[in-house]
């Protein structure tokens, strides 16, 4: 049985949520306090963050390579492109989101000087290039969704500005993951 070390409120911990719900994989979640991490959380990842993924002795941190582990552990349904160049380019939004948009998300959310300008900037890029990858549901749209989840239902940002980025997201909304997702946030605000 895969056990997940999980935070409700960490989006990386959402990335690997959703490709578990996608890909109908039963768990266990250990829930994790990042305000008050236990010190055994070290010896699974030395850096102390969630989410990690255990399964027997097998101990996997950091949920860029979760998700691509997941991918080929549970084939189906495939979550990345057949053709080698588009899973590249997948591959290479979920970086550049981790160098650009999740940085912006983290500046406005601690309330940054020029946080909210630079978010608006890092989705004005999003929302002039998400018509170029988001025909299919790939891991690519999972590594951006539980950022625009929560700068949409937890920290009030408004995503109206960019229509193309809220019409994707209520399409997203119908996915039971995402829905799914869309309620663990809900809980959050409470």
């Amino acid at each position: 049985m895969i056990t997940l070390y999980d935070a409700p409120r960490c989006p990386y911990c959402a990335r690997v949520r959703i490709v578990l719900a996608e890909k109908g994989v039963e768990y266990e979640t250990v829930e994790i306090d990042l305000a008050d991490r236990p010190d055994w959380i070290y010896e699974k990842n030395p850096l102390g963050k969630v989410p990690i993924l255990e399964e027997g002795p097998f101990v996997l941190p950091e949920s860029e390579v979760i998700m691509e582990y997941l991918e080929e552990l549970y084939p189906a349904p495939a979550l990345l492109p057949e053709d080698p160049a588009h899973r590249a380019v997948a591959r290479l939004h979920i970086q550049r989101f981790d160098d650009n948009l999740g940085d912006a998300y983290y500046a406005f959310r601690r309330g940054d000087d020029h946080g909210a300008q630079r978010l608006a900037h890092c989705l004005s890029f999003f929302e002039r290039n998400i018509g170029r990858w988001a025909d299919r549901f790939t891991l690519a749209e999972i590594a951006y969704v539980p950022w625009l989840i929560r700068l949409q239902e937890l920290l009030g940002f408004d995503l109206s500005p960019f229509p193309t980025i809220v019409e994707r997201l209520e399409k997203l909304y119908e996915r039971p993951s995402v829905a799914a997702e869309r309620d663990v946030v809900a809980a959050l605000a409470r």
